[in-house]
Order: structure tokens, then sequence, then C-alpha cells
């Protein structure tokens, strides 16, 4: 799962929003990255619940950052995007769903978490500045 349309669509979205010294409208948006306009409209509306996004309102107004970019981690923003956690695998120990039913008892399940851990970790550590600022 780790990064679907909605993580990804964030990060580009993050990206525009981030180089531009306006505020940026999701229309606009939508139109620059060829992202459908209401499945957009949800993954901003979770940045700005989450208060990685300010929105304004009015014929200037749009998305802006609302925390600076060294100050949030990719982990947050791919969690608020995602609505729940990022985890690579569906069966990793703390997501409570192992498709067959085998959680504490499968025998690759110990390399998963620690897998997971180790994924988690780096996503916590990358800020949103390093990876813009990344070329």
């Amino acid at each position: 799962m780790l990064l679907t349309r909605a993580s990804e669509y964030a990060l580009l979205s993050l990206n525009v929003i981030y180089k531009s010294d306006k505020p940026i409208g999701s229309e606009q948006l939508s139109k620059e990255l060829n992202i459908p306009k209401s499945f957009l409209a949800k993954i901003l509306q979770n940045l700005t619940k989450g208060n990685v996004l300010v929105s304004h309102r009015g014929a200037q107004g749009g998305y802006a950052l609302n925390i600076d970019p060294k100050d949030i981690s990719l982990y947050d923003i791919i969690s608020l995007a995602e609505g729940k956690k990022p985890t690579v695998f569906d069966c990793v120990s703390y997501s409570d769903t192992c498709p067959n039913g085998a959680i504490g008892t499968c025998a690759i399940s110990p390399f998963l978490a620690k897998f997971q851990f180790k994924i988690d970790l780096y996503l916590q550590n990358l800020t949103l500045k390093e990876l813009l600022d990344e070329r």
C-alpha cells in the first residue's frame, strides 16, 4: 500500500504549492497535474485538517503551506493523504489485518514487522523540504 495515488498526488500538489509565491486553487492544481478534481479536493482537505495546508477563500484564494517544509515528515503527509498509517504489507503486526488470520504465528511476520519499522523510521526522518529540494 505504501504509496497509493493519494500519496503521490499529495506530494505532487505540495511540490507545486511549495514553489508558488501565492495560494493555488484546487482547480488549477487539478489541471496542472492532471488529477481528478474531486479526488484532489479530498486529499487537500485532509492536508488542511492536518495543518499542513491553509485554505484561503476568495478570488485570490487557494491553498498555501501552513507549516515549514522542514517541520513535517513524509510519514505524516502520507498518513494524512491516506487516512491511515503507511504500510508496506497489509499484514504487518500493527495493522490487525492478516489475510490468513495468522497474526503472531506467521513465519515471516517478524521480518515484515522489522521491515515496516525501518520504512516508518525512514519516512519519519525524511522531511518535505528534503524531498522537494532533491533534484
